[in-house]
């Protein structure tokens, strides 16, 4: 028991492999950068929706593409991601003895990048889309827009209530690896990194020191470009690999600062927040500023602003306080992520059915 505690703690002095806090805490770095960025693009979205409201609209496109760039500079350059790099820790081809190990300046082989990239930038991206695609669906099925008879309304209900299933079976497949990492039982804490071919170890000194010589002797060994093609590539390798830098310093300077933000924004620290920031109600507006492209709201009180007819199943837009027909408002909300009337960036989970004192 006492060689397994040792283990949690530190590696042995034969053993490069990190400890179980070392491995979590990197993996909780990128896990708390997409929504301290997300909370940063929302605000610039409602501050002014003309400008940046595509950021908000693209925000999980945007985010993976510089994902992209940021871990392929990384993993080629460092043989690490870049929260993997930020803790000192690099990833070794599985069956690379110790003698015979790649120094982390000379990056991953091709197989074992590519393997990575997908683990680390695609499939974080389609697990969002896919939590996405199942709460619109959730919303969808609580107001019942297809027919109980309906194939899609069965195929949809099945699948909803299989995700949770699924869902927790993928996070008991992490928490049963961890928990053989911690005790020795395994190279990995994650299935993804066996899946890519990958393990985890710190770097050594012949690493750190390959590391800070390597951007001198790329300078030392550019050769001018000699055709147009050549040019062309070398400037967009420069390109890509100024963006990446770019990134990660960035990153690396703001890496705190942005895990204060998805602390201080986080559902536990909600009450908090509120009762320290709690401000009376403003006053609403007295006139309406309309965007050229909002419909003008009818004379009629109990008229639908995108139909023009009696509303249905009236629907309040929480984003804006105005109140539409709920087909007519959900599928312009899933279409446009923004209000009919005022252009504010909102969700579909922001629509609130109204209930009238007869029903």
């Amino acid at each position: 028991m006492a060689e397994h505690g040792a283990h949690i703690t530190t590696a042995s002095v034969a053993d490069d492999q990190p400890s179980i806090f070392e491995v979590v805490a990197q993996d909780s770095l990128m896990t708390a950068v997409r929504p301290a960025l997300q909370h940063v693009v929302k605000v610039l979205a409602e501050s002014n929706p003309t400008y940046y409201g595509f950021l908000w609209r693209w925000f999980d496109e945007i985010f993976t593409l510089l994902d992209l760039l940021l871990q392929q500079h990384y993993l080629s350059r460092t043989s690490a991601s870049f929260s993997e790099n930020f803790y000192g820790l690099k990833r070794i081809v599985m069956g690379d003895t110790h003698k015979s190990q790649r120094l982390a300046s000379a990056g991953l082989p091709k197989q074992q990048l590519w393997k990575s990239i997908m683990f680390l930038v695609l499939l974080p991206y389609l697990k969002v889309k896919l939590e996405k695609l199942v709460s619109s669906l959730r919303e969808e099925d609580e107001y019942s827009i297809h027919p109980p008879s309906s194939r899609w309304k069965r195929f949809y209900r099945a699948f909803l209530a299989a995700y949770p299933f699924v869902n927790m079976a993928w996070e008991g497949w992490f928490l049963v690896q961890q928990l053989r990492y911690i005790l020795g039982k395994a190279q990995h804490h994650s299935p993804l990194l066996r899946l890519a071919g990958v393990r985890l170890g710190r770097l050594t000194v012949q690493d750190i020191q390959a590391l800070e010589h390597k951007p001198a002797k790329a300078s030392m060994m550019q050769q001018p470009a000699r055709s147009v093609s050549e040019k062309i590539k070398s400037a967009l390798k420069k390109a890509v690999g100024g963006v990446a830098l770019s990134l990660s310093t960035g990153l690396s300077v703001g890496v705190f600062f942005l895990q204060f933000l998805d602390w201080w924004y986080s559902s536990e620290n909600q009450e908090t927040i509120k009762s320290l920031t709690a401000l009376p109600t403003p006053p609403p507006p007295v006139h309406l500023e309309y965007n050229s492209d909002s419909p003008l709201l009818p004379k009629m009180k109990t008229v639908c602003p995108l139909c023009r007819k009696t509303r249905v199943n009236d629907t309040v837009l929480a984003t804006s306080g105005y109140v539409f027909c709920y087909r007519c408002v959900f599928h312009y909300v899933r279409s446009h992520q923004a209000c009919p009337i005022t252009g504010y960036p909102t969700e579909v989970q922001h629509l609130i059915k109204l209930y009238s004192p007869e029903n």
